[in-house]
């Protein structure tokens, strides 16, 4: 697996922070530019913001003779250029630096709801889109075969989202800024409340929450309160892939500071999950790709001597029971021969470096 190099490495640090930054000071967006207008023979500052249909928004700022507004104006350039340095950083990495950018729907998308607060309330980015951010979190260039998606998962605490007491906007409003076209999808329970979102061309958006409950719960949706009127899917297993999580920055336009889980819990993760999937039609190829990307990131684990990490996630889940360590086996024992390789080098190592003894699964 080849490694990416240190240069783009650290520049990926430096653009995390650098976006981390900004996203503190959204007022006035970089895409946006200040407005002298005189009225009344008086000067006033105005902020003019594309509407993406050709015209624009107009919000007012403020008079020209304020000295404060004087010096946020020219704050504003400065950010403006680390705007645009951001976004040569960005295509630097996506373009020489062997990382991965997403496809423009699920950028606009992540973007639009970063902006809204997603990730503040403590929201997790998971599924492909989180997977492809993990070139840069392990330096390691990754396979286009394991790349591919056509939807965005997202995945909140279900205890978080009722505590913070604080939300996102309506879901549908957030959506709107990057497709018209979304709407909700009639959930299968027959439920009035929403978990999933698609646009005209099928792209689609999900929302899911852990579950500890009787199975009875899975079918329903369940209340959000921090995630702008969207419910979510409860699901099993989901708790361990969202603990822990990490930030990062996804390489879309300059830079969008996310949280996605923990690599080492995302691969375990995977296997737990392909060996719970049907074995025919998109299920199937769900499954074979959830079993591809896991077999990456054992051997990338392994080669950036994080195996300790894995040891450590593969000991958590193996100890919460005979059904995860069933699954685990399961999901083992799809993996070809170089992830099975991988997977067992890894474990063998991470025991060793935390005391550990447990059983392989392959």
């Amino acid at each position: 697996m080849k490694k990416i190099d240190l240069m783009y490495q650290t520049m990926l640090a430096e653009l995390g922070q650098r976006s981390l930054d900004a996203a503190w000071s959204m007022d006035f967006p970089p895409h946006g530019r200040f407005t002298p207008v005189t009225v009344k023979q008086r000067r006033y500052w105005y902020f003019d913001i594309p509407d993406g249909s050709g015209g624009r928004t107009r919000r007012y700022v403020g008079s020209a003779d304020d000295p404060e507004i004087a010096a946020r104006v020219e704050a504003f350039k400065a950010e403006k250029d680390d705007f645009r340095a951001r976004r040569r950083m960005v295509s630097t990495l996506t373009r020489e630096g062997g990382m991965v950018a997403p496809d423009r729907m699920s950028g606009d998308i992540i973007e639009a709801l970063a902006a809204g607060g997603l990730f503040r309330l403590r929201a997790v980015l998971i599924g492909t889109v989180a997977y492809q951010t993990y070139a840069g979190i392990l330096a390691v260039r990754l396979p286009g075969s394991t790349l591919m998606t056509g939807d965005t998962d997202v995945a909140q605490d279900h205890a978080i989202s009722h505590e913070v007491e604080d939300s996102l906007p309506p879901i549908l409003d957030l959506l709107h800024q990057v497709d018209q076209s979304f709407r909700p999808i009639p959930h299968r329970s027959g439920a009035a409340a929403s978990s999933s979102f698609a646009n005209r061309q099928g792209y689609k958006i999900e929302f899911l929450t852990s579950n500890r409950g009787p199975d009875e719960y899975l079918d329903h949706p369940t209340k959000m309160p921090a995630l702008g009127g969207a419910s979510a899917d409860p699901l099993r297993f989901l708790d361990f892939l969202i603990r822990d999580p990490v930030r990062t920055v996804m390489l879309h336009k300059s830079g969008i500071p996310v949280t996605v889980p923990d690599p080492s819990r995302y691969a375990v993760h995977k296997l737990i999950v392909a060996s719970r999937r049907y074995t025919d039609g998109i299920n199937a190829l769900k499954r074979d790709k959830d079993i591809r990307q896991a077999g990456t990131l054992f051997a990338a684990l392994a080669e950036t001597r994080r195996s300790s990490e894995l040891a450590l996630a593969y000991i958590e889940a193996w100890e919460r029971g005979p059904g995860w360590q069933q699954a685990i086996k399961a999901g083992a024992a799809m993996l070809d021969a170089l992830g099975k390789r991988s997977l067992i080098e890894a474990l063998s190592t991470g025991f060793r470096e935390v005391g550990e003894e447990k059983p392989l699964p392959v």
